[in-house]
């Protein structure tokens, strides 16, 4: 996988917790430093840490479905990418509070970052480090993300959730697509 292909997955992966940042920046009204670096840390953090645990799981099990593993990737790349669509598709306003504190943004870094560690189980197969990637392409996304939701709106929280969803499916077929000979 080549540099830029790690980028845009790095990105499809951020745009969930970019999402949530436009949200949270949405809901706080004025926005200050403090807040877009908690957020790029929590969200950055926690994407980082998800992949690294998902690959550790992951390569317990390479040996055994290494036959199918461009299968897998496929899967649940498409999967996550498409319910991120699905998502963005919604017209349910979430409320997200205007806190800034560990205690809500934990559940909501955990949350962003679940499709992170099934992304992580599966480059383990493929043998891919998105590691540093994923965790800085969030971090400046969900930093930058606060301030724009609060400029922008919810506007761009479907626009992301959208993108994201496209770029992880697209992914997942050029992963299969190169695996069976189709792409070189």
């Amino acid at each position: 996988m080549g540099i830029f292909e790690l980028f845009l997955l790095a990105v499809g992966l951020s745009m969930d917790a970019f999402a949530v940042s436009v949200c949270k920046g949405l809901s706080a009204g004025r926005v200050t430093l403090p807040h877009a670096l908690t957020a790029g840390l929590w969200f950055g953090g926690f994407q980082g840490l998800m992949p690294f645990l998902g690959g550790r799981l992951g390569s317990r099990f390479q040996v055994l479905i290494a036959s199918i593993d461009h299968w897998i990737a496929f899967l649940l790349l498409g999967l996550i990418g498409l319910n991120m669509i699905r998502e963005s598709r919604s017209q349910e306003e979430e409320s997200l509070g205007t806190s800034f504190s560990p205690r809500a943004m934990l559940p909501l870094a955990v949350a962003t970052s679940i499709d992170a560690l099934t992304v992580g189980i599966t480059f383990a197969f493929l043998q891919v480090d998105i590691l540093l990637a994923v965790s800085l392409t969030t971090f400046l996304l969900s930093a930058v993300g606060v301030k724009a939701g609060a400029v922008v709106g919810s506007r761009g929280k479907s626009w992301a959730e959208l993108a994201g969803g496209l770029v992880l499916v697209l992914m997942g077929c050029k992963i299969l697509l190169e695996h069976l000979g189709v792409l070189s």
